[in-house]
């Protein structure tokens, strides 16, 4: 198995799994109960929550934990949008959020509150004019993604912050892509919110956190009891927590590594495919871009048949976000990037991991064009061109 979609899920590390299987047995006590197994896990729990600020720059008591990325882009956008109601009912975001910001926003759209979607360039860099223009006296929230999650594009958020900052207005950042895999900063990005989740970054699915900076107020989402100082009610998931606490720990550690590693292999791939397949359309900034992201158009076929016939080979990539698999339409980041849409539909994203090795690149490199040259020739459009 060539492995090569770690922007939709990564495997979990082995190292936190030896660490969190403990959990599951013999120290299953509930957090919240006063006897010993249970004051244990809360002592563990907090350690977590000491990691997971550590590798953000953050105080621990801003880091609450959440059941994964949706969860806490729902809670930073919901909660922002109710807690600051009295005081108006405008959010401006991108176009090119990844759906649990943008179903968000429509669902507060619905609900009364007024969007605005700041368009981006050819290469799916936010107009940071656009949004400082956009906003006005019933702006309460900016919310921007750190990095795209198909094409890898790098926003310019500090850029976009110190503008929020400027207009007394809160500003979320959806990191799913950048935390455990480049050095992120809440303090140095400007970040008054921060959405984070383990499993894209060898930690389980199921856990994430939302970053909270002291003195912002979001309104509660899920009621329950006292957990997360009331903030956020239910059970706590003490493996998961503690596995994005050790997932935490080894990204602080080996972080540096492997981006140069994985840039490496990135960075062969698309040069060994430029060089094989004619046709083709890079997507996403060439240098402002997750060094494991590699976005492209295959021109005059469809993406999803390339994918089938990878799988064929074992090889697992995809055609943009796991969320929107299975959908008809191309992806609505590189319509807003500008890409007509019979090219679009011939996206094809690897993302690269730090399992992935020289092998799997070559593997690749021998099988795509084979796969490419059998499609184009049973296109119509091929033909035609």
């Amino acid at each position: 198995m060539i492995y090569m979609d770690y922007n939709a899920t990564t495997p979990t590390d082995p190292r936190v799994l030896e660490t969190i299987k403990i959990y599951f047995f013999e120290k299953f006590g509930n957090p919240s109960s006063i006897y010993k197994i249970a004051r244990e896990n809360k002592k563990e729990i907090e350690k977590a929550r000491e990691k997971v600020a550590k590798l953000i720059d953050a105080n621990p008591e801003e880091i609450y934990f959440t059941s994964g990325g949706t969860e806490s882009d729902n809670w930073a956008i919901i909660g922002t949008a109710f807690a600051l109601k009295h005081k108006g009912n405008h959010i401006i975001t991108s176009q090119i959020e990844h759906h649990a910001v943008l179903n968000t926003c429509k669902f507060l759209n619905r609900i009364g509150y007024e969007i605005t979607y700041a368009p981006v360039d050819r290469f799916g860099i936010v107009d940071v004019d656009f949004v400082r223009k956009s906003i006005k006296k019933e702006t309460i929230l900016i919310t921007i993604m750190h990095a795209n999650n198909e094409i890898g594009t790098i926003e310019p958020i500090e850029e976009i912050s110190k503008i929020a900052k400027e207009n007394n207005i809160y500003f979320h950042s959806d990191c799913v892509q950048t935390v455990g895999k480049v050095p992120v900063s809440v303090k140095n990005l400007g970040i008054d919110m921060l959405s984070l989740s383990a499993h894209k970054f060898y930690g389980p699915k199921g856990v994430g956190a939302l970053y909270v900076k002291r003195g912002i107020k979001i309104e509660t989402l899920i009621h329950g009891g006292e957990q997360e100082k009331g903030k956020r009610g239910g059970t706590y998931n003490v493996p998961g927590i503690i596995g994005l606490g050790k997932a935490c720990e080894i990204a602080m550690e080996e972080m540096i590594e492997e981006m140069e590693k994985v840039k490496n292999l990135r960075d062969k791939l698309e040069k060994g495919i430029l060089e094989k397949i004619p046709e083709i359309v890079i997507n996403g900034h060439p240098e402002k871009r997750l060094y494991n992201t590699l976005n492209l158009c295959v021109k005059y076929i469809e993406g999803e048949s390339v994918l089938l016939n990878l799988d064929f080979e074992k090889i697992y990539a995809s055609s943009g976000s796991a969320c929107t698999s299975g959908s008809l339409e191309p992806s609505h980041v590189l319509l807003a990037c500008g890409i007509p849409h019979e090219i679009a539909h011939g996206s094809l994203r690897f993302s690269l991991g730090k399992y992935n090795k020289e092998e799997d690149i070559d593997k690749v490199l021998e099988v795509l064009p084979r796969i490419v040259e059998k499609l184009r020739k049973i296109s119509p459009f091929w033909e035609k061109k």
